[in-house]
């Protein structure tokens, strides 16, 4: 089936950019919290501290540092929560709380705060006008309907994976997290493609605020070894992950590049270990990934 066949048939449906709270957020993260201390509240100038200089509203920081607080183990706090949480006193939290629930982003019952299903404009207006999603969602379709197996695509996110793209055979619907699942790249078939992309520089500064964790008995933790895994994805132009991101599950990538040759997500099918093994997914599933990513450079600006 033609792709831009698919595309049109299919784009019409995609579903809302839907966040969905990694089971990852009770593991270890993989680099330390950043400090969410405003500048302006620290007394740093922040011109000294950005590069856009005096051009950054601290309001809108704080506020978007409140909604990033929440998640599956922090679903409703109060407002001394909020404050610990980003790191602000608690009188500039206050403010940016208020103007939240002003907004119709946050809802009280005068004591514990909690978001509202207004954020989800938010995450669904990056969905249709992104234009790695919009072709990305069908492709995904046709590929989890062509094989019979779960397909995802991602884009990178520092040191972690997004996934913007999802589509699962029947019996994998009530069971597999779908669009805005995060994973850490350093252990994901969709994160090591990604990662394969960043030249030499670049992936050693990335890997430097990585603190891998074992996240299955079999995953990589070893910062010289993880590097040396990810150039030589780079050299292949996939990655193949067996186990290391979720026990019983192993999943093949291949990075998707836009018509600049640049890297712009990552596409991959996963399955269960008794399955497929990795020199069946390697002669069954690598083929057709590259053939769809090709096809896809010239479409995607």
């Amino acid at each position: 089936m033609r792709l831009n066949a698919v595309h049109r048939r299919v784009s019409r449906k995609i579903a809302p950019f839907i966040p969905v709270e990694s089971t990852f957020n009770a593991m270890p993260r993989t680099s330390p919290a950043p400090t969410s201390t405003s500048p302006s509240d620290a007394g740093i100038d922040t011109a000294e501290t950005s590069p856009f200089g005096k051009e950054v509203l601290g309001g809108l920081e704080r506020g978007l540092q409140v909604l990033m607080a929440f998640n599956a183990t922090h679903r409703q706090m109060t407002l001394a929560d909020l404050a610990r949480a980003v790191g602000l006193p608690r009188a500039t939290a206050r403010r940016a709380v208020n103007t939240l629930e002003h907004m119709g982003f946050l809802s009280s019952d005068g004591r514990l705060y909690r978001l509202t299903p207004k954020v989800l404009r938010l995450a669904s207006a990056y969905a249709v006008s992104n234009q790695v999603t919009s072709f990305l969602q069908p492709v995904c379709e046709m590929l989890s309907k062509e094989f019979d197996e779960d397909c995802s695509a991602a884009v990178l996110d520092d040191l972690e994976v997004v996934r913007i793209a999802h589509a699962s055979p029947p019996r994998f619907v009530s069971m597999v997290p779908g669009i805005g699942f995060r994973l850490p790249a350093y252990c994901s078939a969709l994160g090591r493609a990604l990662l394969g992309e960043q030249p030499d520089s670049v992936l050693t500064e990335t890997l430097s605020r990585i603190t891998p964790a074992a996240v299955t008995p079999h995953t990589l933790t070893d910062r010289t070894q993880l590097a040396d895994e990810i150039r030589a994805v780079r050299k292949q132009g996939y990655s193949l992950v067996d186990r290391e991101a979720e026990e019983g599950f192993r999943s093949i990538a291949v990075p998707v590049r836009n018509v600049s040759g640049a890297a712009v997500a990552a596409i991959n099918i996963g399955v269960r270990v008794e399955t497929a093994t990795p020199a069946k997914m390697r002669q069954n599933f690598l083929p057709r990934l590259r053939e769809v990513a090709a096809s896809l450079q010239h479409q995607l600006l």
